[in-house]
């Protein structure tokens, strides 16, 4: 028996949101990583983490608020909850090593080929991992050309945006790739859920068990909504989003050249040669125990 799905339940409220959350990951991320390639060694690993973690976390919560809306009017749903934090670990981590991958070695054609090749692998792992965490009372089967059309979005997708991470550099242009790039990560989500048929199980009167799937999800995209929120407060006080790029160039080019005549002349002489205008004992002109010779 078939059941009945439905993925617009609160009609355009899930969808709506979880594109402003994808975008959101996204545009931080972005900027986390532009921000790493104009800054020393030291710092550069911080910022790219923030933006793996960012672009992660915003992928995965735009998952889960799209499931929100997914129903099936035959059966009850829940999560399991070790697979569902496995999605959010997988989603992080591929994106980390995608995101390293391009900020050190950076935007050539095998690089980005290579790197974008397997984020997008791993953001389509992140969402069928995170399908395969339903629990209903029946079973979930996927239409195989769907799948590869949504695998292939991602893959495109993610390209995409490790490019637009070393590339462009601007705040507007990088808002733009992030809107761009909400849009992709939104659609490989919902063509992915085009896939999706739901075989009811013949027992259909067999008692639900574990916990309603709002009790789990609400609760647990808390984490990354406010993780992403804090990311937002140290990007937006960060003096290159401040001043601007040009700007920001500039007051880089004056602390890295001195003033002139502010250091004082060195002397090169032994330790044991008078300094010009001093005596043998390092005593200058009207100091007193000065001998001159």
């Amino acid at each position: 028996m078939q059941g009945t799905v439905d993925g617009f339940s609160y009609g355009m409220i899930t969808p709506l949101t979880a594109y402003v959350m994808a975008c959101l990951g996204a545009a931080l991320g972005l900027r986390c990583i532009t921000r790493s390639l104009r800054d020393d060694r030291s710092w550069r690993p911080g910022w790219l983490a923030l933006g793996a973690a960012s672009i992660g976390c915003g992928i995965w919560t735009m998952h889960f608020i799209a499931m929100i809306g997914f129903q099936v009017e035959e059966s009850r749903i829940h999560y399991d909850t070790g697979l569902t934090i496995l999605s959010l670990a997988v989603a992080i981590a591929v994106v980390g090593l995608g995101v390293l991958a391009v900020g050190c070695r950076g935007a050539n054609t095998a690089t980005l080929l290579v790197a974008g090749t397997f984020t997008g692998l791993g953001v389509a792992a992140m969402h069928y991992i995170g399908m395969a965490a339903i629990r209903l009372n029946g079973d979930l089967r996927y239409e195989v050309r769907t799948v590869a059309l949504s695998v292939l979005i991602a893959v495109v997708a993610a390209t995409a945006a490790l490019w637009a991470a070393v590339a462009i550099r601007g705040f507007l242009t990088s808002l733009a790739a992030g809107l761009v790039m909400g849009v992709a990560v939104t659609g490989m989500h919902y063509t992915g859920m085009a896939a999706v048929s739901v075989h009811l199980h013949v027992a259909v009167g067999t008692p639900d068990s574990g916990d309603p799937a709002h009790s789990l999800l609400l609760p647990m995209l808390i984490g990354p909504v406010l993780f992403l929120a804090l990311a937002g407060v140290v990007v937006m006080f960060d003096p290159m989003l401040v001043l601007g790029d040009g700007d920001w160039n500039r007051a880089a080019s004056r602390r890295r050249t001195p003033a002139p005549n502010t250091q004082p002349p060195t002397w090169s002489g032994s330790a044991f040669d008078a300094r010009p205008g001093t005596d043998r004992r390092g005593y200058g002109p009207g100091t007193p125990g000065r001998r001159d010779s």
